[in-house]
């Protein structure tokens, strides 16, 4: 469904050019307090305001939204007014920085018409249906602000393209950030962390491209209650990923993938391609196993039947955030599958599918040709409740 876009007029602004001198008209996620706050550093103060002879539809991957022209509809927002330089200059920075564009508008306020500036998603066109607040908020909303807070917070030490540009890459940062504190790990015998345990003195982020490097200098409670010196902790930040093992339990056999591998090349290994699980990053408002399922579709054009968690862990913690989600995936797995070269164009995966017997799986384990931590745990995993899947079977 194509867009029809509000009148574009020249924007106000100050004698600088910096500063918008007219009220500010938000609409769709930015109405959303946490994020409004996250973005211009400040709670501001709103009033309600509608844009008339417009809907409101959901626009890209990302939870967005546009202003569509329909005739006797009316889009529900905030009106900021008055509104300072900083703030200004941060929302500015945010809207454009995610690729929308300024305008003006008409909105009508309790108090009568007034003329508003807007940003406006450029490219694309809306999605089908209307952007839902309920249905925002429930996915969206807290992996919006968290993300929020990071551009911000790196704002001004790079130019603002360079900040924006990882905005794919800091949501799925912000999606695993929210998934690690809606499910924490059990504490039965480790120390149950409390607020202030943790004391971060200072961060910086000194290398963001795909993956980013940060440094923390900080201090962290210790065992006989007092707080240690303070110290700098590098961390590695990639967001969370899922693997699956696919397992067909008539045939007793796997399927394995096979790539070539940075980390190996990397460390200099003179055999950098790796036999692994099937395994992706989980995208932000996807699921693990939904992660789980979507790459076997596009690694090996493998649909999978029941998923059955393996374990969750991070793979070096002390000094990648990473977390994976293993799990076994019942499938079929008839020999045409066997040989198959899959992956992602534009990520230029080149990845070939593996058909092994069980046993030849674990031949591989033992042989050390296997040296990935995410196919050694599942094939344990596997080795441990073979008999009872085929029994089941």
């Amino acid at each position: 469904m194509g867009r029809k876009a509000l009148e574009l007029t020249r924007p106000g602004s100050d004698a600088g050019g910096t500063m918008p001198v007219m009220p500010l008209f938000l609409y769709g996620p930015l109405c959303h307090p946490p994020l409004l706050a996250a973005v211009a550093g400040a709670v501001l103060p709103a009033e309600p305001a509608v844009l008339r002879g417009h809907r409101l539809d959901r626009f890209g991957d990302t939870g967005a939204a546009v202003p569509v022209a329909e005739p006797g509809a009316a889009v529900e927002g905030l009106l900021l007014r008055p509104i300072g330089a900083e703030p200004a200059a941060r929302i500015e920075a945010y809207a454009t920085g995610l690729g929308a564009r300024p305008a003006e508008a008409e909105v009508l306020t309790a108090t009568g018409p007034a003329t508003a500036r807007l940003y406006l998603p450029s490219g694309g066109e809306a999605t089908d249906g209307p952007w839902s607040p309920a249905d925002w908020t429930a996915r969206w909303a807290e992996v919006a602000v968290a993300a929020a807070e990071e551009l911000m917070a790196v704002r001004g030490s790079r130019p603002d393209a360079a900040v924006f540009a990882r905005y794919p890459q800091v949501l799925v940062r912000a999606a695993s950030r929210v998934r690690a504190g809606r499910s924490p790990a059990p504490t039965d015998v480790r120390r149950r962390a409390a607020p202030g345990d943790v004391a971060v003195l200072g961060w910086r982020q000194p290398y963001a491209a795909y993956f980013a490097i940060e440094e923390g200098d900080l201090s962290y409670r210790r065992f006989d209650g007092t707080q240690s010196a303070p110290v700098t902790r590098a961390v590695f930040i990639s967001g969370d990923a899922a693997t699956v093992l696919p397992y067909d339990p008539v045939r007793d056999r796997v399927m394995v993938i096979e790539q070539f591998r940075a980390g190996p090349w990397g460390r200099g290994d003179p055999q950098p391609w790796q036999i692994e699980a099937i395994a992706g990053r989980i995208d932000p408002g996807e699921t693990p196993e939904d992660a789980a399922r979507r790459e076997a579709v596009e690694e090996a054009g493998l649909t999978l039947g029941a998923l059955i968690p393996v374990a969750g862990y991070y793979p070096s913690p002390g000094a990648k955030s990473e977390y994976i989600h293993c799990f076994l995936g019942l499938a079929d797995l008839p020999d045409a599958l066997a040989g198959g070269v899959g992956g992602v164009a534009d990520e230029h995966e080149d990845i070939r599918a593996h058909l092994l017997p069980f046993d030849r799986l674990m031949a591989l384990v033992a042989s050390g040709e296997v040296d990935n931590g995410q196919l050694l745990i599942s094939a344990l995993f596997l080795a441990a409740r073979r008999e009872a899947l085929r029994r089941s079977a």
